[in-house]
C-alpha cells in the first residue's frame, strides 16, 4: 500500500488504500460517497470488519472468568489487544491502558475517581478555549459538586494555544491541567510536550485529550510525560463504543474504582469488598471485548501504513483544500495555525452551515455542520458553528474538487 518514491519521501497508494474500506465504494443519493467527516468518526478497513466477524463466529465468550476453551481464547485476544494499544502509544506497561467506552468516558473516569479523591473547594483546574465538551462538562460537574474553580486558557485569532497566558494561570491552588492535544474544530496541534512541562514545573498533573491527535500523529506518552491520555477507537478506524484511558501506574493504582461490579473485585462479603489492581479495577462488568479486539486490528492497520506516509498525504490534502476553499468568495476559514491536522472549519457569507450540509449531502458529500461539541470555542469567534471538512489518508484530491464544486452549487442556490 505504500510506494517509496525516494529514501526520504513516502507516498500512499491511495487507490489501493481505498479498496481496503468497503464503505468508500458506496453511493449516496446516486452519487459516489465523498466522506469528509473523519473528525467525527473514521471509516473501518475490511481487516477490522473481518476481525469482528471472526470474534463473533469463532471466539465469542465472556473473558477472565471461564476455564473453557472459548473463554480462554477471548481472554487472550482481549489482553493481547491491550498490549497492542500499549505498544502503539508507548505506555510503560499494558496495565496502564484501561479500556473504556470512548474518550468521553475516559475523561469522566478521571474526573470521578481521581477528581473526587484529590480535589476540594477552591482547587483549580485549567482547560482551554478549544476544548471539546467532553473535556469541559465533567470538570463543570465537579465544580458544581465540590466547588472547584475552572480557569480557561485563551487562544489567538488564528486558533493557537497561548502558552504565556497558560503559564500565568497557575497558582498554588492549581491541581490539574486538562487540555486537548489537537482541536477537533480548528485542527490546531497544540504544543503538548511544552504544556506538560510547564504544569509539571508547578507540580501539577496533566490529562491530554488525544481524541483528534490519535489518528493523525504518532503518540508517545512517555515522551510527552503526560499523566493521563485519552482517545476513542472510532476516530482511529476502529469500532465504536471502545476507548482508552492511559494513566501512569502509580496514579491509577492510587485511584478508587469508578464503577462497581463483576471482575473488578478481589473479594466480596456483605460487610466489605476489596478491589483488584489495575487495569481490572476500572473495567467493571463484561467489557466491549470485540471492540478492544477490533481496535487492536485498526492499530495494526495504521502501523502497516506508517505515520510518515499518512501524515505526508493528509498534509498535502490540507494544503490543497485550504488553497482551493479560499478562492471561493465569502468563505472564511477558522483555525489557521501554522501547525494543524487535516481539519478545516469554515463559514460562507449569508449561508447557514446546516443548509450547506444538506445540499452537499444531495451530491454524496458528507461534511459536519454545527458547533462540533465546541460551543465555547465558536462563541470566542462570535459564531454558532461552522461547516467542517475533515480528511483522512484515504481521501483524494478529486474529492477536494467535488467539495469545491458542491460549495459553488450551495452559493448558487442560497447566496
Amino acid at each position: 500500500m505504500i510506494l517509496k518514491n525516494s529514501p526520504t519521501e513516502a507516498l500512499l497508494d491511495v487507490e489501493a488504500v481505498r479498496r481496503d474500506f468497503p464503505i468508500l465504494q458506496s453511493s449516496v443519493c446516486g452519487k459516489p460517497l465523498v466522506y469528509l467527516d473523519n473528525a467525527a468518526s473514521a471509516q473501518k478497513p475490511q481487516s477490522v470488519i473481518d476481525r469482528l466477524d471472526r470474534y463473533y463466529k469463532e471466539q465469542n465468550a465472556n473473558i477472565h472468568r471461564g476455564v473453557h476453551f472459548l473463554s480462554q481464547e477471548a481472554t487472550v485476544a482481549y489482553e493481547d489487544a491491550r498490549k497492542v494499544v500499549a505498544r502503539f502509544i508507548n505506555a510503560a506497561e499494558p496495565k496502564e491502558c484501561i479500556f473504556t467506552r470512548n474518550a468521553t468516558e475516559a475523561v469522566n473516569l478521571v474526573a470521578s475517581s481521581w477528581g473526587r479523591a484529590n480535589l476540594k473547594a477552591g482547587d483549580e483546574i485549567i482547560i482551554s478555549t478549544m476544548e471539546h465538551h467532553a473535556n469541559i462538562v465533567p470538570w463543570q460537574m465537579l465544580r458544581d459538586e465540590l466547588g472547584v474553580v475552572i480557569k480557561v486558557v485563551p487562544i489567538s485569532d488564528t486558533g493557537e494555544f497561548l502558552v504565556e497566558d497558560y503559564k500565568a494561570l497557575f497558582t498554588a491552588k492549581t491541581k490539574l491541567a486538562a487540555l486537548c492535544q489537537v482541536s477537533n474544530s480548528l485542527g490546531t496541534i497544540n504544543p503538548a510536550k511544552v504544556m506538560v512541562e510547564i504544569a509539571h514545573q508547578q507540580g501539577v498533573p496533566v490529562l491530554l485529550d488525544g481524541a483528534q491527535a490519535i489518528a493523525h500523529l504518532p503518540i508517545d506518552v512517555q515522551d510527552l510525560d503526560c499523566d493521563f491520555y485519552v482517545f476513542s477507537g472510532h476516530k482511529l478506524f476502529g469500532p465504536t463504543g471502545i476507548g482508552v484511558l492511559y494513566g501512569k501506574a502509580d496514579l491509577l493504582s492510587a485511584m478508587p474504582p469508578y464503577q462497581g461490579g463483576g471482575d473488578m473485585i478481589d473479594r466480596v462479603t456483605f460487610e466489605k469488598t476489596t478491589y483488584r489492581g489495575i487495569p481490572e479495577r476500572f473495567e467493571a462488568g463484561t467489557p466491549h471485548i470485540s471492540g478492544a479486539i477490533g481496535l487492536a486490528t485498526a492499530i495494526e492497520y495504521v502501523e502497516q501504513l506508517g505515520h510518515e506516509a499518512m501524515i505526508a498525504h493528509e498534509q498535502s490534502l490540507l494544503k490543497e483544500a485550504t488553497d482551493k476553499l479560499l478562492e471561493i468568495p465569502g468563505l472564511r476559514i477558522y483555525g489557521t495555525a501554522g501547525d494543524k491536522v487535516s481539519v478545516i472549519s469554515f463559514t460562507m457569507d449569508g449561508i447557514h452551515p446546516n443548509d450547506a450540509g444538506t445540499i452537499l449531502d444531495a451530491d454524496g458529500i458528507a461534511v459536519r455542520t454545527g458547533h462540533h461539541c465546541t460551543m465555547p470555542l465558536w462563541q470566542r469567534f462570535g459564531l454558532e458553528g461552522s461547516i467542517r471538512a475533515s480528511f483522512a489518508f484515504y481521501n483524494t484530491r478529486e474529492e477536494i474538487d467535488l467539495l469545491v464544486t458542491g460549495l459553488g452549487k450551495v452559493q448558487k442556490l442560497l447566496g
